[in-house]
C-alpha cells in the first residue's frame, strides 16, 4: 500500500493540552473510575499521563471501573473489541474521527474531521501512514 495521506506531526505540548482537557472533562462529569489502563501501543503514554494527573493507579487488567485509554479512535474497531470484553468501563481517546469510526468514546480530547495521518511524538516520524492492521 502506498503512503497517500498527509501527516500531522503532534508535539508533546499538543498531547499535554489534550490530556489536560480530558482531565478537566473527567472531573466535570464526575466519572467514577478507580484505575487507568492504556491500550498498547498508542494508549500507553497518554494513560500514564492521565494516571499522574488524575491520581489513579495504572493497571494492566481492568476492573469494572477502569478508564481505558487509546491515542485515537479512528475506525473504532479497537474500542469495540475491548468493550465486548469489559463492558462496564469508560473509554477515552486523545483524538476521535467521527467520519470513520463505528464507536464514540466516552471522552475524547479533539475531533479530527480530515483524513490526515497523526504522528504522535512517541512514534517514528518517517512511519508509513497506514494502520497497523492493514500491514
Amino acid at each position: 500500500m502506498e503512503d497517500t495521506k498527509s501527516k500531522i506531526y503532534l508535539s508533546w505540548e499538543n498531547i499535554e493540552e489534550l490530556v489536560d482537557f480530558i482531565c478537566d472533562k473527567f472531573k466535570e462529569r464526575k466519572f467514577s473510575s478507580d484505575s487507568i489502563m492504556g491500550l498498547p501501543r498508542g494508549g500507553l503514554i497518554p494513560a500514564v499521563m492521565l494516571s499522574h494527573k488524575l491520581n489513579l493507579p495504572l493497571v494492566f487488567e481492568p476492573t469494572r471501573k477502569t478508564l481505558i485509554v487509546d491515542d485515537i479512535c479512528d475506525s473504532g474497531k479497537t474500542f469495540l473489541e475491548i468493550i465486548k470484553l469489559h463492558p462496564y468501563n469508560m473509554v477515552v481517546s486523545l483524538h476521535f474521527k467521527p467520519q470513520t469510526s463505528k464507536f464514540i468514546p466516552d471522552l475524547y480530547g479533539c475531533t479530527l474531521t480530515s483524513d490526515d495521518w497523526l504522528v504522535y511524538p512517541w512514534e517514528n516520524r518517517d512511519a508509513k501512514a497506514i494502520q497497523d492492521y492493514l500491514k
